[in-house]
């Protein structure tokens, strides 16, 4: 069994007990019938000992043994019996490798309306292994780890609700990357492969200069169907897309408001 967290490092760990006493003697061989390394030398142990030897997967010279399938064997003299345990150990310290298509830019919206709330893309990996996602917003060196999959499968999906560490991220780029880890618990380096932003709603033009009564158009990017305008005391609800407004007919420096789904853009509407 691997039990790297009980003693800080990976370590196979071999776990048996004595049903009388004996004198034992255990060690690791490889697949050829070769001893690489001597866990316990003959000793005597009482009736009842429990024994958790440890190795690290190096030989007794030192030398870390090689990638491959390993067993332990134990020797009871004074039974004149050498057995070995059922479980082998698989010596592992290569990173699995993971594939995903590239995706240069994406959109999520995470307000909960069920258009857009969460980024997918599906992965391939070398071995059976973990698949991992982790979000850098553009602009910053860290990464925040979203999701670590339950499953150590060939394939799988990652997906990114828009969320970091539970709330909604703000608004702007985010770049995806992805890693695997193994049963040994080898860890891949982590690859970008996605551009995704972060939008709710996003005004084309954040000020506009039109005169007094006259019609103007602006373009309005959500995912939400419909969007909901307030300019001077007028208000109303138009599709998504480009909204057709008239001015107010009094000189002056306006704001006009578009909500989304819960979320706000404001646009200065100057009128002169």
């Amino acid at each position: 069994r691997i039990d790297g967290r009980r003693y800080g490092v990976k370590v196979a760990v071999v776990h048996f007990k004595l049903r009388s006493s004996e004198t034992v003697e255990a060690w690791i061989e490889d697949k050829h019938g070769n001893r690489v390394r001597t866990l316990l030398n003959s000793t005597s142990y009482g009736k009842g000992h429990v024994f958790d030897l440890v190795w690290d997967g190096f030989t007794d010279d030192g030398i870390a043994a090689p990638d491959g399938v390993y067993r332990p064997l134990v020797k009871l003299d004074r039974s004149h019996r050498t057995f070995g345990l059922p479980n082998r150990i698989v010596l592992d310290t290569v990173a699995p490798r993971i594939t995903m298509p590239k995706v240069p830019h994406a959109i999520v919206s995470p307000d909960g309306d069920g258009h857009k709330d969460a980024f997918s893309v599906r992965y391939r990996v070398s071995e059976p292994a973990h698949g991992i996602l982790y979000v850098q917003r553009a602009g910053s060196s860290a990464k925040r780890r979203v999701e670590y999959t339950l499953f150590q499968r060939l394939t799988g999906t990652l997906t990114w609700n828009g969320k970091v560490d539970g709330v909604g991220a703000k608004p702007g780029n985010y770049v995806l990357w992805a890693a695997a880890q193994d049963t040994a618990g080898n860890l891949a380096k982590p690859t970008a492969f996605a551009v995704v932003q972060v939008r709710y709603v996003v005004l084309a033009r954040s000020r506009v200069v039109v005169k007094p009564g006259a019609k103007f158009a602006l373009r309005v990017s959500t995912d939400a169907p419909k969007v909901h305008w307030s300019l001077h005391g007028r208000s109303g609800d138009l599709p998504r897309g480009t909204l057709h407004l008239t001015a107010p007919r009094s000189h002056g420096v306006f704001h006009l408001y578009v909500t989304a789904a819960g979320h706000a853009a404001r646009c200065t509407v100057v009128v002169a």
